[in-house]
């Protein structure tokens, strides 16, 4: 009796019962023995609570008093599926916080947990920024073991492994690593076990992103453009990247998964490559290394043609403007590039029912008067337009990001040196590609740097799954 008052004594000492409205406490009388159950309002399964609270109601004291300790209490007296002992109170704590039920009956040291979690969530729908031509519609949400079910419904194997840990000292975040304990590099999973272990941190204040700076650590790597990491809500995709031995990063909250290791190479394939013939398939693969290529070096190399670094041969000349115009080209594709950014920015905050009208309108009225007034001219906005639609091909914005610093930068060099500017500018950023290490240690360059023939054939072509 006096371990069971003093438990209760900690916990209300510790948690706000009465001063935050949605935890609460229930008194109960279990076979004669006082009882006391804690929960948090909203996270738990009503019709579950009173189906527990029934079943301890119809115990008989003799049933009670036969149970000497909370594991045969539990064994013995408690028919649903996922209950516990355990006898840390901070742990206890930790589980209510969660959406579980921790139960103290008198005479027991053991506090019981059960399980009535119910979450608030969203369908389980196609993601909209990952659009699936022909695979499936369905896409991850901001519960973490929905998210793990999904996976596991389509690795049905004993080697699929799912580890869990609890980060930030404040939030105390659910973050899940998924492997296949066949396939993957056990060092790169020792690594990033150890790496989320001593994490020190008081909580996952924006879900992933918040983790991943937190694994780069470096802070000259906060300043790297290139994506470190690859983020889906596509469950096929960490599915497929999970059976060829990548690491999946799940946090709760979050309906974004993060795989690991991600090289450059990494995002020039997509898995809807591999829903189509392997000639389709290729060709979309093909048709994204070329726009890549296109959004790179597009402005570059034009603005090298109108500034007469570069020779301009007769068949296109009728591309290259002789007129005179108030902003330099350079200027107009600096101005361009943040034009799009920020219309980018604005379509965000743009009402749905209002968003097609209000594009095509300022792009109508910004593009007519910008080329009539003679700021800009015809060619350029065509420049910006091509590789403002090509960024799209490739799902990763972090990458579209990644490639539009780097062509500014070759933009800048072009201007101020000519092509052997822009050619230092390239060559700088393949340098900073092959200094670059991923969250796991390995090179961002792979399988270039070390070499691999066979695992670049299969990332640059659609090779059979």
């Amino acid at each position: 009796m006096d371990k069971y008052n003093e438990l209760i004594k900690k916990i209300r000492r510790q948690v706000p019962v009465g001063e935050s409205f949605d935890l609460l406490e229930r008194k109960l009388k279990i076979g004669g023995k006082s009882a006391s159950m804690f929960f948090v309002d909203g996270l738990v399964d009503g019709g579950m609570m009173q189906r527990v609270i029934f079943s301890l109601f119809s115990l008989k004291p003799e049933q009670v008093e036969n149970a000497k300790n909370a594991q045969e209490f539990l064994e013995s007296n408690m028919p649903f599926l996922d209950a516990m002992v355990t006898e840390d109170l901070q742990q206890a704590i930790t589980f209510l916080y969660s959406g579980l039920v921790p139960l103290f009956i008198s005479g027991y040291g053991g506090i019981i947990i059960i399980d009535c979690r119910s979450y608030p969530l969203r369908g389980i729908n196609e993601p909209s920024k990952e659009k699936s031509l022909r695979g499936s519609k369905d896409g991850f949400v901001e519960s973490m073991m929905t998210n793990i079910a999904l996976i596991r419904r389509r690795i049905r194997d004993n080697n699929l492994i799912f580890k869990i840990y609890s980060v930030g000292s404040l939030t105390k975040s659910d973050v899940s690593i998924a492997y296949m304990k066949d396939k993957t590099d056990m060092s790169m999973v020792k690594k990033l076990d150890g790496e989320l272990k001593k994490l020190k941190i008081e909580g996952l204040t924006v879900t992933e992103q918040t983790l991943v700076e937190r694994l780069i650590g470096k802070k000259l790597g906060r300043f790297n453009p290139f994506p470190r990491v690859r983020y889906t809500q596509r469950p096929d995709v960490i599915a497929a990247h999970v059976e060829e031995g990548k690491i999946a990063i799940i946090v709760d909250n979050s309906p974004t998964v993060i795989l690991v290791p991600a090289g450059i190479f990494d995002f020039v394939q997509d898995v809807d490559d591999y829903y189509f013939p392997m000639l389709t398939g290729n060709y979309f693969r093909m048709l994204r290394i070329a726009n890549m290529l296109v959004i790179l070096f597009a402005t570059p190399v034009y603005l090298l043609f109108a500034e007469g670094d570069i020779p301009v041969h007769e068949s296109i000349k009728f591309f290259i403007t002789e007129e005179d115009f108030a902003i330099s080209v350079f200027w107009q594709f600096m101005l361009l590039e943040l034009a799009i950014d920020g219309l980018k920015l604005a379509s965000l905050n743009t009402p749905e029912s209002l968003g097609m009208s209000l594009s095509v309108i300022g792009a109508l009225i910004l593009g007519e008067f910008s080329v009539s007034s003679g700021w800009f001219i015809p060619q350029t906005i065509l420049c910006m337009a091509v590789v403002a639609l090509a960024s799209f091909t490739q799902p990763s914005i972090e990458l579209g990001y990644g490639i539009k610093f780097i062509r500014v930068l070759m933009l800048i060099g072009a201007h101020v040196f000519g092509w052997p500017g822009m050619a230092a500018a390239f060559v700088l950023s393949i340098i900073a590609m092959a200094t670059t290490k991923t969250i796991v240690g390995t090179s961002y360059l792979y399988p270039v740097i070390p070499w691999n023939g066979s695992k670049l054939k299969k990332l640059i072509f659609r090779t059979k799954k």
